[in-house]
């Protein structure tokens, strides 16, 4: 299919999904116990997507790909009770997934897992205790709720190498605000690495984060990649992560075992002109370093790739209108890979932009987005590819 007639199919599922844009609702919400102090909201979050992208298919791999998918797929639960507890309990379907962020496969296996876990203890916004499987802290971009980015989502080259689960992991953090909102501390101890046959050692990962807001505060544990308009923010954050002895450079032999340790910055600015309509930038650096295991003999596999040992950041700017949800936005990576797919201080850059509708907030909200990738040095598993995506999310 040619790209013309891609970006025409592109537009014309764009309209059909505009069809649906009727109502959005909140998820029901119970109450129990005495005087019912206690609180319990049910939530479904789904983003259908219709990719496009101009290679992975036919022999030679150069053919145009097309599918149809959800991002996400999910089922909340979240309550309260009193002032002091809580809880969130999120899960999670992927169905046999062809076009992801960096290649086009045969399909990944169906999955059904529990995403989130977490008990919240509250004394007061000073000091605050979470414990289960939740967001690690560590960047901005992770912490940034998956349903409120900017762009169509948040970067996928920007995880931390070697964490047990992805996104998330399971640990115990102690956060809370001070200053009037004005100041953030979050102190982690997680798993990590939890694997104790690949690994030298079985030790805990810690990291830590504070933030300084300057004008509207930022006082949740997770952020926003957007407030539409309804704040003024300027954050600037900072996060430090490390682990000992986290992988072998010499897996044959068990040997040369590495420490890892991150570092990263970051900035975030939203302020809505009346009448002019609202202005969003948001930049951030990271820093993943293993001590140069992947020049080990055997390395260690977690040691390389795209969730190997790395450095980049990224730029996003946004512009949302005054009088129409219309909200227009771009963004700009670049990270430097010790080994990706075999080569050796690969340079990747990735390019995006596009447009959110807010019918109805987050709750109801269609995104357009074209992006390209281009490696520094091509080869069979890293050839430049352009992607189309129409996204539309409900949470309902």
């Amino acid at each position: 299919m040619s790209r013309l007639k891609r970006v025409g199919l592109f537009c014309a599922i764009t309209a059909a999904f505009c069809l649906v844009a009727g109502a959005a609702f909140a998820g029901p919400t119970w109450t129990f116990g005495p005087e019912d102090q206690g609180l319990l909201k049910l939530e479904y979050k789904g983003q259908f997507q219709l990719n496009m992208r101009d290679d992975g298919a036919e022999a030679d791999g150069d053919g145009d790909t097309s599918e149809f998918n959800f991002r996400r797929n999910r089922i909340a639960l979240m309550g309260a009770y009193g002032e002091h507890f809580g809880l969130y309990v999120q899960t999670e379907y992927t169905e046999d997934v062809n076009i992801g962020p960096l290649s086009v496969s045969d399909g990944s296996d169906n999955e059904f897992q529990l995403l989130d876990a977490v008990m919240r203890f509250r004394y007061d916004d000073r000091a605050q205790f979470w414990l289960g499987k939740y967001k690690y802290s560590f960047t901005r971009e992770n912490l940034e709720a998956c349903e409120m980015p900017l762009t169509l989502d948040r970067s996928v080259l920007i995880r931390a190498p070697l964490a047990s689960e992805g996104t998330r992991d399971k640990g115990v953090t102690l956060w809370g605000n001070l200053f009037d909102q004005k100041f953030q501390y979050r102190i982690d101890a997680m798993n990590g690495r939890n694997d104790s046959t690949s690994s030298p050692e079985s030790a805990f990962r810690y990291g830590a984060r504070a933030h300084v807001t300057l004008l509207d505060p930022e006082s949740n544990h997770g952020y926003r990649g957007t407030y539409l308009g309804k704040k003024k923010v300027l954050t600037i954050g900072a996060a430090y992560q490390m682990e000992k002895d986290v992988a072998y450079a010499n897996t044959v032999a068990q040997t040369d075992a590495v420490d890892y340790e991150a570092w990263t910055v970051d900035a975030f600015f939203e302020y809505p002109v009346a009448e002019v309509g609202t202005f969003t930038v948001s930049a951030a650096y990271a820093d993943y370093d293993l001590d140069d295991a992947y020049q080990g003999a055997n390395p260690d596999s977690g040691v390389i790739g795209q969730n190997g040992e790395k450095n980049g950041g990224y730029v996003k700017v946004g512009y949302m209108l005054p009088n129409l949800p219309l909200q227009f936005f771009a963004r700009t990576e670049n990270w430097s890979f010790a080994n990706l797919d075999g080569v050796y201080d690969q340079e990747v850059d990735w390019y995006g932009g596009g447009i959110n509708y807010y019918f109805r907030g987050q709750d109801l909200k269609l995104t357009m987005e074209v992006s390209q990738v281009d490696y520094d040095t091509e080869g069979p598993e890293c050839e430049d590819f352009v992607t189309f995506t129409t996204q539309l999310q409900l949470i309902f």
